[in-house]
């Protein structure tokens, strides 16, 4: 996932160069070399599947910044982190102006984000959700074997 302006510059030139890497492997004369075809098929295979997910992430970015969504899901808690970053993306704001927001150093925060806030306390995230404005609504869905043998008794 991109997470910012600088991730969304050295992607869009990794794009760019898997892109001219394609051309020029497309360029390359036809062999009739067994072993170089399957090469050659596996290079593609690999620049297409790279380029195509590099343009997922560009599309996804772009699509927050411009239209950002009305809710995004968070099936578990483990999404949170994610959440917010796109949260915070949608929202138009830089790692500067939320850190200012909750009264932390841009590099805290942007520490938080690289490591999809692994390190933050559950209070943090709370915080975070609170500056970017968002509300996460939603159940908490209790396993079938829940009942611990203390229960039964």
């Amino acid at each position: 996932m991109i997470k910012n302006e600088r991730e969304y510059r050295i992607t869009n030139g990794e794009v760019s160069r898997f892109r001219q890497a394609l051309t020029n492997l497309l360029a390359q004369p036809a062999t009739d070399d067994p072993d170089e075809q399957w090469k050659r098929r596996v290079f593609e295979d690999a620049f297409r599947s790279q380029l195509a997910d590099l343009e997922a992430e560009i599309e996804e970015f772009d699509r927050l910044r411009v239209s950002p969504p009305p809710a995004l899901p968070v099936a578990s808690l483990r999404e949170l982190p994610v959440a917010l970053i796109k949260a915070r993306v949608a929202a138009g704001l830089t790692h500067r102006e939320l850190a200012e927001r909750l009264g932390l150093k841009e590099q805290q925060l942007q520490r938080y984000e690289a490591t999809d806030y692994e390190s933050a306390s559950l209070t943090r995230l709370v915080e975070v959700a609170s500056a970017l404005g968002v509300e996460l609504t939603g159940e908490i869905t209790l396993s079938k074997g829940g009942h611990t043998e203390r229960d039964a008794a």
